[in-house]
């Protein structure tokens, strides 16, 4: 079996603090439980990354990037009206099948809030890039209508919400949104 290269590690450890994160959260996860889930040493971790909050920052880039990707797949040649089932459909699919990128998404926040509220600004200002940059591909396809674009990450920050606390597809707080997004998106593959 050949041996994996820095770069194939270190995607190793993104995808395994984004698991970690999303379970525990900044605070509550700790490197040790990251280094196990990739198979290497603590000391192996710091050589790949230079400590703990550069781990939940890339994790952090890779939930927004895949998020933006998704959209961007989902809206390509379209726009409007169609452009939001699009990426409704797409997004509440991909949090039904990867419940890490919700949960990671609902932890950046938190460790924002929370690093904020003691004077860490650091932090805020990357996870605010990394969500400037969903805004903008979310924009695209709304012509840069910004009242369009609130809309729709409005509706998307809901869906986190009823995601998050469990609420199943047939229940009647899903009735006023697109019904593919909450019935077709959640429950197919």
């Amino acid at each position: 079996m050949a041996r994996m290269s820095a770069e194939e590690r270190r995607e190793s450890v993104i995808r395994a603090a984004m698991h970690e994160f999303a379970r525990g959260g900044y605070y509550g996860t700790s490197t040790e439980a990251i280094a196990k889930r990739v198979g290497v040493s603590q000391p192996y971790l710091f050589r790949l990354f230079p400590n703990k909050l550069a781990i939940f920052l890339a994790a952090s880039e890779r939930c927004m990037r895949d998020t933006r990707e998704v959209f961007a797949a989902a809206t390509e040649g379209l726009n409007g009206e169609d452009a939001t089932r699009a990426m409704a459909n797409a997004y509440t699919r991909l949090i039904a099948e990867d419940p890490d990128k919700l949960q990671m998404q609902l932890q950046m926040y938190v460790t924002v809030a929370a690093a904020e509220a003691v004077g860490d600004h650091e932090l805020g200002e990357l996870v605010r890039k990394g969500w400037m940059e969903l805004w903008d591909t979310v924009c695209v396809p709304f012509g840069g209508d910004a009242k369009e674009t609130t809309t729709f990450m409005a509706y998307g920050m809901l869906i986190n919400t009823l995601a998050a606390m469990g609420f199943p597809p047939e229940h009647r707080v899903w009735e006023g949104l697109y019904p593919e997004a909450h019935v077709k998106g959640r429950l197919e593959k």
